[in-house]
């Protein structure tokens, strides 16, 4: 067995993370709230810990890929949490959560203090990028630490460093910007499609080789025709990443029209009740939208 990694967050992507840890021979010491969570990273091969506080003194490297702002600072500064188990020998925490860039800051300089260094690294890509080691990652931190780190993260997929921390969840915004109002597109392509009455199925292959191919439309097309809505990811969490896009458009003054468009539609998604689904379910909302505008 090779080297010891900690592991905080143990859901969809929590688990992605642990199967491609393991399957590159090293050990994982996780935790997570959720008991059901905790269950299935054990049956995985995951050694339970009792609190982010005993994963950082079980592991000098430490991953953290829970769903909200919230959740991070809990498991950096909370009780119990991974700053409790200072001081940490070569510590690192890389974070693969989206979340707010001021907070993200305030933690490294927290963790600072203590002597462990800070990492803010969201990644693109599901759960299943992440078990096969094909993700983007996008890191903030120094070079130091980055480095440090890299051998480790390299095998989850591809690891760039921005800059200093902050920089790879502002990166991360720049994606969900591109990504997150494509889904959208891709669900009007699809009603536009059936409108004239166009074989849907036909059209991901039919513009892979043009312009309009995207690895959204690949991915989410064929979903949204078979109205396959099993969540890769939630639309609660992709709400979140919207939201956090119009705070960043009013903090900088940016008009960002797709955007708040794209906000507009996974408000009414989630309002429905319907946060548990995958972002592939914006589709369910279009016709509403359709039928207010004649």
């Amino acid at each position: 067995m090779g080297e010891t990694v900690g592991l905080i967050g143990l859901g969809l992507m929590g688990a992605g993370f642990a199967k491609r840890l393991l399957a590159t021979g090293r050990k994982v010491v996780g935790y997570d709230l959720d008991a059901a969570r905790r269950g299935e990273a054990a049956a995985l091969g995951v050694e339970i810990a009792a609190s982010p506080a005993e994963v950082a003194r079980r592991s000098s490297r430490i991953l953290v890929t829970v769903t909200t702002t919230k959740a991070v600072s809990d498991v950096v500064i909370g009780p119990d949490g991974i700053l409790s188990a200072a001081p940490i020998a070569d510590g690192i925490v890389v974070d693969f959560s989206t979340t707010e860039i001021s907070v993200t800051r305030k933690l490294g300089e927290a963790l600072a203090e203590k002597g462990i260094a800070f990492i803010d690294a969201p990644v693109s890509g599901g759960p299943g990028a992440a078990e096969a080691g094909t993700l983007a990652i996008m890191a903030g931190g120094t070079v130091q630490a980055v480095e440090a780190v890299r051998p480790l993260i390299e095998s989850f997929g591809l690891f760039t460093h921005m800059g200093e921390i902050g920089a790879g969840q502002a990166t991360k915004l720049v994606n969900q910007a591109l990504c997150l109002t494509n889904y959208c597109i891709v669900a009007e392509g699809l009603r536009l499609a059936e409108a004239y009455g166009v074989d849907a199925s036909k059209i991901p292959a039919a513009l892979a080789p043009g312009l309009g191919n995207s690895a959204v439309l690949q991915a989410m097309m064929p979903r949204m025709i078979a109205e396959d809505f099993a969540p890769r990811g939630y639309a609660r969490q992709v709400l979140k990443d919207l939201e956090l896009l119009m705070e960043a458009g009013r903090e900088h003054h940016l008009a960002m029209p797709m955007v708040a468009q794209a906000t507009m539609l996974y408000r009414m998604l989630v309002a429905q009740g319907h946060s548990e689904l995958d972002a592939a379910a914006v589709l369910k909302v279009i016709p509403e939208v359709e039928h207010a505008a004649h």
